[in-house]
């Protein structure tokens, strides 16, 4: 049996119990910009409309009295280390996928804790002396329907679906419910005249990945009650990146430039602290009207570099030609591995004595902000506006 817990309205709800005048009010969590989106939304906010990524402007248009709270996400992770800290007290087969939420595999584990609802209300009763906070959990038989199951009735929430009812609640569930079931993918599902996940059955699975690709494969073993994933307590992280939404929509390459070349300090400092290198490069835009658009590229060799990171940003950048009219900008470092591990020299110079050298330069410069303070060392040009991430 697998647990899936995920916190109530979290970053709100961290937000009311350090602040007990927000009882009862409609909360927001996310900068008061004009250009700022809801990180996260009380329950009470929610009722209104107001849902997580929405503009803040928005938030306030469909709720007047919503108080606005900027992140404090120092005090998030604390209180999350406490909840993870509390399901590893339970079972050593923990894994978080969020700062929120986690799977726990609590299989042999009713000898110690009972039947696994006993055990679901003395986790949620262990978090909420902890934390103060509450939580909602599923239980299943594997884990796409652990997570649908926690959903189910929040908040403060406990659904159990014992093995014996997996195949009738499957027969009901809608397709919406389906982790991983976008707008595209119901879209295709009804114009097949699939509702509930139970009708996926009467499709052969060719057809399904035809129609869906390796997602219809995917929901064909989900259909049968089928998800073979492990509860893997070391989960390995498979990307970092940084995001900006602009104060105002811009095609001007310059500034984009210098959000860049600001985002590749901050997730080079994080590859470095992580011991961790990267073989991909990508960049999204965002444009006014909420289109997105992205670009890639393989490094010659895995670096922690935040100029070579930097460089390989810029190349994608140009890649676009005519800009959108940009609203949000972000880089990311994807295919991640460990610094340990040897890298293949160049036959040819391709600069890359010139990157070693800048990943010397840039963890040097590691140390000195470790002792002194982080933006003692950083590049000149990021000396002015636009303002820090």
């Amino acid at each position: 049996m697998i647990l899936h817990l995920d916190m109530d309205a979290f970053f709100a709800a961290v937000e009311k119990l350090d602040n007990p005048a927000l009882a009862g009010k409609c909360v927001v969590v996310g900068s008061d910009s004009p250009r700022a989106v809801v990180a996260a939304a009380s329950y009470e906010a929610r009722r209104f409309g107001v849902r997580s990524a929405m503009p803040v402007y928005q938030a306030r248009r469909l709720c007047p009295q919503v108080v606005v709270v900027p992140p404090r996400h120092r005090r998030y992770k604390e209180i999350s280390e406490k909840v993870m800290s509390c399901l590893r007290s339970f079972s050593p087969l923990v894994e978080q996928v969020s700062i929120d939420e986690a799977f726990v595999d609590i299989t042999g584990c009713g000898r110690l804790y009972g039947e696994p609802a006993r055990m679901a209300r003395r986790i949620k009763a262990a978090i909420s002396d902890r934390t103060g906070l509450t939580c909602s959990v599923g239980i299943a038989p594997c884990k796409f329907l652990a997570k649908i199951a926690s959903d189910l009735r929040k908040p403060d929430g406990l659904t159990v679906i014992e093995p014996a009812r997996v195949e009738a609640f499957i027969a009901r569930l809608p397709v919406s419910r389906v982790p991983g079931v976008g707008a595209r993918a119901r879209r295709r599902l009804e114009q097949m005249g699939i509702e509930t996940l139970g009708q996926v059955r009467h499709w052969p699975p060719e057809a399904l990945e035809k129609r869906l690709g390796s997602f219809g494969l995917r929901l064909a073993m989900f259909s049968r009650g089928r998800d073979d994933r492990p509860v893997r307590p070391c989960r390995p992280v498979k990307s970092i990146s940084r995001e900006k939404t602009l104060a105002e929509d811009t095609r001007d390459k310059t500034v984009l430039q210098q959000y860049l070349l600001e985002q590749a300090q901050a997730v080079a400092r994080s590859l470095r602290s992580k011991g961790l290198r990267a073989a991909r490069v990508y960049i999204k835009l965002k444009s006014g009207d909420f289109r997105q658009y992205s670009r890639q590229c393989r490094l010659d060799r895995p670096c922690q570099s935040a100029n070579r990171l930097y460089r390989a940003a810029l190349g994608l950048l140009e890649q676009f030609g005519d800009l959108p009219l940009t609203r949000l900008i972000g880089l990311g470092a994807a295919g991640l591995g460990p610094e340990s591990l040897p890298r293949q020299d160049s036959l040819f110079d391709r600069g890359d004595h010139l990157d070693c050298r800048w990943e010397k330069l840039e963890q040097a410069a590691d140390t000195v902000s470790r002792r002194f303070g982080r933006d003692l060392v950083k590049p000149a040009t990021l000396a002015g506006p636009p303002e820090d991430l």
